[in-house]
């Protein structure tokens, strides 16, 4: 019985590789990871590794990725703003609280000495992204709550921006009423 994935994967071991290496990012930084290590921790042989992934960049890549469509999504209660405000507040957590947050902030860090990265997080990543960060913006224009004719992407960069500027830049705590405030700046400016 073949208990692996389309790709030959068995799914268990490809978590388990996953998880690994996020929790040894953590533990030890990007420069001190290694494929040995994450084979290790991860209980699975280090050609297996290299078998489903090039680099230990690609292994931090898929897991960013899927952690992101599944730890960022936007609530739809209704009410923009406190839409919003919960919606940025996980965001905020994400980014700065959470493994993939680290894995995140090691893989923008590396994609600036790396341009092939760099394309990657554009297309595979930032992409998706941004339409997840549109759609509550997208839902209130659809219930009228914003005007038809207003600019989402100005809107997405005046709301989301901060955040990583704080993630990613100054190291700034991202607080709840940091985001309260933004939202309300944000959206009475409209």
């Amino acid at each position: 019985m073949h208990r692996g994935n389309r790709h030959g994967r068995s799914e268990q071991a490809r978590l388990a590789v996953l998880h690994a290496a996020d929790d040894l990012l953590v533990e030890n930084g990007f420069a001190r990871l290694t494929v040995e290590g994450i084979a290790q921790r991860a209980g699975v042989a280090k050609q297996t590794i290299y078998r489903w992934w090039p680099s230990k960049t690609d292994i931090l890549f898929e897991a960013f990725v899927t952690d992101a469509a599944e730890e960022i999504t936007p609530p739809d209660t209704g009410d923009l703003t406190r839409d919003l405000i919960t919606y940025l507040g996980a965001l905020a957590r994400f980014l700065t609280a959470s493994d993939a947050g680290a894995v995140f902030r090691a893989l923008t860090a590396e994609s600036q000495h790396d341009p092939a990265l760099a394309a990657r997080l554009r297309q595979e990543h930032w992409t998706g992204q941004r339409v997840r960060d549109r759609q509550l913006l997208q839902r209130a224009v659809e219930r009228g709550d914003l005007p038809a004719m207003a600019d989402l992407d100005t809107i997405v960069d005046r709301l989301v921006g901060p955040l990583y500027y704080r993630a990613l830049v100054t190291g700034q705590e991202i607080t709840t009423e940091f985001v309260t405030e933004l939202v309300r700046a944000t959206i009475d400016a409209k």
